[in-house]
């Protein structure tokens, strides 16, 4: 299936259905007064978060999403069915955003989570409802309320414990496929990876998600080689593994270029803990090796050595990756009872 991460869609709400004008007609009872339902209620659009998903495919061959339409009411006070509500199932961490795309309106993270989108339109009143003392045979009606049209982009930011950033190359895709059971394409050329991809990871009995996201190039922050659209899934992810190639020649700039993108492009990635990890140390003499590690001496972190293609220094970084995450959620937790605990002072 084609990972599909932003899409344009076309939604309205169903119309309500018209109010009724009617008169009670029946043997031997003379002038029964009015007797027009109401219309019905047009159908609501709702969003939805499902486990389900994890593409927004679907809709790039659906962009028009019309809920129904309320009937019309009738005659002997019989109101008119409302439409049925249009659900649009998601993948969890669907944003909804307005025409421009520049503003959140709905923010979808947790399973089963509904959201309204667009409230259907109300149905008009029969002529029942007009009847007064001094009006006894009121011969008008109420329309039903046209539905609300409004065209939305849908952004889907991966949710996941940790996430790969690093320069194209830097064997993010190879740390991925040897850890979970994720088959991301491997090559010895550069921009391998034009999707994101997400694989799972165990240790010691607790389970990881883990997102490879395709290589950050300078200016990936302004959208350069759709850089905006990648850094946007670490916006979710708890820890981030920054991956350095130990073969570059160039080692402090390589580490310099992804961490000023993260700084640039806001949103709090610069902040966010991140593992420091050279790669590919299969590649290199114990005395070259060496020579790297002091071309990032300035890094006030600690460097974990890699050989993923050989599981060298995995079981470290997994270790180390898991007690991050596991002080994330801790945090969480506790910012969450405060604010749970927090009474109004009377």
């Amino acid at each position: 299936m084609k990972f599909l991460d932003l899409v344009k869609i076309h939604i309205r709400a169903g119309s309500g259905g018209n109010g009724a004008i009617s008169f009670r007609r029946e043997k031997f009872i003379e002038r029964g007064g009015p007797d027009g339902g109401n219309g019905g209620n047009g159908g609501s659009v709702l969003v939805e978060a499902s486990k389900d998903l994890n593409t927004l495919i679907d809709f790039r061959y659906q962009q028009h999403y019309f809920a129904p339409n309320g009937a019309q009411g009738q005659g002997r006070k019989k109101t008119g069915a409302s439409g049925a509500d249009m659900v649009l199932k998601v993948p969890i961490g669907t944003q909804i955003m307005d025409e421009d795309n520049l503003e959140t309106l709905l923010d979808v993270t947790n399973i089963g989570e509904q959201a309204l989108l667009l409230k259907g339109g109300n149905g008009g009143w029969g002529n029942y409802v007009f009847r007064t003392s001094t009006n006894q045979a009121p011969r008008n009606s109420n329309p039903g309320q046209i539905g609300i049209e409004k065209t939305i982009w849908l952004r889907l930011k991966l949710i996941a414990d940790a996430g790969l950033l690093g320069l194209p190359n830097a064997g993010k895709s190879t740390f991925l496929s040897v850890n979970s059971n994720a088959r991301p394409k491997v090559a010895d050329y550069p921009f391998t990876t034009l999707i994101p991809k997400l694989g799972m990871v165990r240790i010691d009995n607790s389970e990881i998600v883990l997102a490879d996201i395709p290589g950050l190039i300078k200016d990936a922050h302004l959208g350069k080689g759709l850089g905006t659209q990648f850094l946007g899934h670490l916006e979710r992810c708890k820890v981030l593994v920054h991956l350095i190639d130990c073969t570059s020649d160039t080692l402090k700039l390589d580490y310099e270029t992804v961490t000023e993108e993260l700084k640039l492009y806001g949103c709090d990635l610069i902040n966010k803990p991140r593992l420091i990890v050279l790669n590919k140390i299969d590649a290199l003499d114990q005395k070259t090796l060496k020579k790297r590690l002091n071309e990032l001496k300035f890094v006030k972190s600690k460097v974990y050595l890699l050989s993923a293609i050989k599981k060298e220094g995995l079981r470290e970084i997994l270790g180390a990756m898991k007690e991050l995450i596991n002080t994330h959620d801790i945090s969480n937790n506790q910012e969450q009872k405060e604010v749970d605990q927090w009474q109004p002072q009377l």
